[in-house]
């Protein structure tokens, strides 16, 4: 869709209608292309930006507020990896009015303009009917779990577990807590096949944990095409672009494509239309979601995110994309 234009913002970094954006972090390629979309996106809406990062650390988050405060912006989008701990930022922010949009997470309590997500629950679901269906219903698959302490991590976890138990009771779940730290879950991986040498499926819930994967499984003699008996198939979050050509070598078997490309363009569409006072309801919108209402007060833009496997069939009710599909952001990173 194409953007409005805000006639009062300035291109430069001085602009009296400047907004803030905290990088949640810079050591994962998902979060690296989002920081690389936003200025894109920026320069597009004529939008003045100010940006930090903050590392993965909510205290370094606070202290990025208090600075985008000093500089007045008019609005802030930040991606709180602690969803709990970021209410009293947020509720400073309301007290000085200034809009706050946050991106691929949504905090536990706060006030927010509006959040823009996908639909983490439903990663857990799709990857679950995946290896379900790859299983036959029965086996033993770890899940290396992200950051409990954010919803990403519970939806995800509660909805893949939820749906194991429902429609794969045979299927044996260890799941590891990893802080969505790549080393963490390469050795509780490599812990597990150790222990349970029948393992033939991983979950991992985001992309950060890919290379201690694919070492792991290359160490272990497992890392096979996916006609070989010894195969483990792996399914991934993110979408980035060595997931996808992952995909097409068989080194892994799918990916639930999160947006970082629309995360960064309607983190800051939704701070353009809180400047100009707009207001929105629950339901469908022009770019393919939906909003939904979260909690009072609290709307939340659910945006699409595709399975992407090989061969773009369904599993277990769920369709897939080909990991070569054009629209998939992954393919046309530049």
């Amino acid at each position: 869709m194409a953007f409005p234009v805000l006639a009062a913002c300035n291109s430069d970094s001085g602009g009296s209608s400047a907004v803030g954006v905290d990088y949640p972090r810079s050591d994962t390629d998902f979060w690296n292309s989002y920081i690389k979309y936003t200025p894109q996106y920026a320069k597009q809406l004529k939008m003045s930006l100010k940006t930090t990062n903050s590392q993965n650390d909510v205290a370094k988050l606070t202290a990025n507020v208090q600075t985008f405060i000093s500089q007045g912006v008019k609005g802030v989008a930040m991606a709180p990896q602690d969803t709990a701990a970021i209410a009293p930022t947020l509720d400073q922010l309301a007290d000085k009015k200034i809009p706050v949009v946050t991106v691929d997470t949504r905090p536990d309590s706060g006030k927010v303009y509006m959040v823009v997500r996908a639909d983490n629950r439903a990663y857990g679901e799709k990857a679950c009917q995946f290896l379900g269906t790859k299983l036959g219903g029965k086996g033993e698959v770890v899940m290396l779990e992200g950051d409990l302490s954010s919803i990403n991590g519970r939806d995800r976890t509660e909805a893949f577990n939820s749906c194991m138990k429902q429609n794969f009771p045979g299927v044996k779940v260890y799941g590891e807590a990893t802080n969505w730290d790549g080393a963490t879950a390469a050795q509780k991986l490599q812990t597990d096949l150790t222990a349970h040498p029948g393992i033939k499926g991983v979950y991992m819930q985001s992309s950060f944990a890919l290379s201690g994967t694919l070492q792991v499984l290359k160490q272990k003699g497992l890392l096979v095409s996916p006609g070989d008996p010894k195969h483990v198939f792996v399914v991934s979050n993110d979408g980035i672009p060595e997931e996808l050509s992952d995909i097409g070598a068989g080194k892994i078997d799918a990916t639930v494509s999160q947006p970082a490309d629309l995360y960064a363009k309607y983190a800051l569409y939704y701070l353009q239309a809180a400047l100009d006072g707009k207001t929105f309801k629950p339901g469908k919108t022009d770019h393919a979601s939906t909003i939904i209402q979260v909690r009072p007060g609290v709307l939340e833009d659910q945006l699409s995110a595709p399975l992407v496997t090989a061969d773009g069939a369904t599993y277990g009710g769920v369709a897939s994309v080909k990991n070569t599909d054009t629209s998939l952001w992954g393919n046309h990173l530049n």
